[in-house]
């Protein structure tokens, strides 16, 4: 089956079901093909107050950090760059483009960087693993700018007007897909996924704590708690075993708290 995920990548709702794409990766990644589809009012991005009190009110629920002071700071003066930039990234593989979305968003959400920086955008290819000449030469060439106005096109199509949604088919390319949109418990996406295949698929053990940690730089402690189904006590007793081994920082946010993992 596919999924068509509909993503805006300075959405906080989209950062807020990160931990749920992450778990059904390594649950049931093996049933099902995850197609990152970029979307968004770019009009939008210049956020009065009120959309700032959203950022808030997201971080302060879904317990994944993203401080709605960066726009007082650093205010995007280019969202459609950003856009175009992980459309850049895709050019060098699927993988590649989810790997630069994800950077992206921590540079954005947790260090409150300026992502319509063209500087920030190349650091974030690197830390992705790109190929930055290559990367820098297709963020400059047409091929991303339509790549991105595809996704806009596929996006109404589908009449897909928010962030996140997330399009379920299968198979059988004569039957509707299923389209969620918002933010669910993990269960309902399960449950889409069984429905889809008509079976009940059997869930993969998530890897061991420190591999999980080892794919990325950042890595909250809501994160961690979807994926391997710890409550918060549960959660900081084991990262503390690896603070203490100095195998992870821990970074307290306004919302939450953040682990690095020490590439030792």
């Amino acid at each position: 089956m596919e999924i068509y995920w509909f993503v805006d990548p300075l959405c906080p709702e989209c950062w807020a079901l990160e931990p749920f794409i992450r778990k059904l990766h390594i649950e049931y990644g093996r049933y099902f093909r995850l197609k990152q589809v970029l979307t968004g009012n770019l009009a939008a991005l210049n956020l009065p107050d009120s959309k700032l009190r959203r950022w808030e009110a997201n971080a302060a629920r879904s317990g994944m950090s993203c401080d709605g002071a960066l726009w007082m700071d650093y205010p995007v003066s280019s969202p459609f760059l950003a856009s175009v930039a992980i459309k850049a990234a895709e050019l060098q593989g699927r993988r590649a483009g989810s790997r630069f979305l994800r950077k992206l968003q921590e540079v954005l959400f947790i260090e409150k960087q300026n992502v319509s920086d063209l500087n920030v955008l190349n650091d974030c290819a690197d830390d992705a693993g790109l190929d930055k000449a290559e990367f820098l030469n297709d963020m400059h060439s047409s091929s991303a700018a339509k790549a991105f106005q595809c996704d806009l096109k596929i996006a109404a199509e589908m009449e897909v007007d928010e962030t996140p949604t997330l399009v379920f088919f299968n198979e059988n390319i004569e039957e509707e897909g299923i389209k969620i949109t918002g933010l669910y418990s993990y269960d309902i996406y399960v449950q889409i996924i069984e429905e889809m295949l008509d079976e009940l698929p059997e869930p993969q053990q998530p890897p061991a704590l420190e591999d999980f940690l080892k794919q990325f730089r950042f890595t909250s402690s809501k994160e961690i708690g979807v994926v391997y189904n710890w409550n918060e006590r549960e959660v900081e007793k084991e990262m503390k075993k690896l603070l203490l081994q100095r195998k992870v920082r821990k970074i307290p946010m306004k919302f939450g708290s953040i682990w690095e993992f020490i590439d030792q």
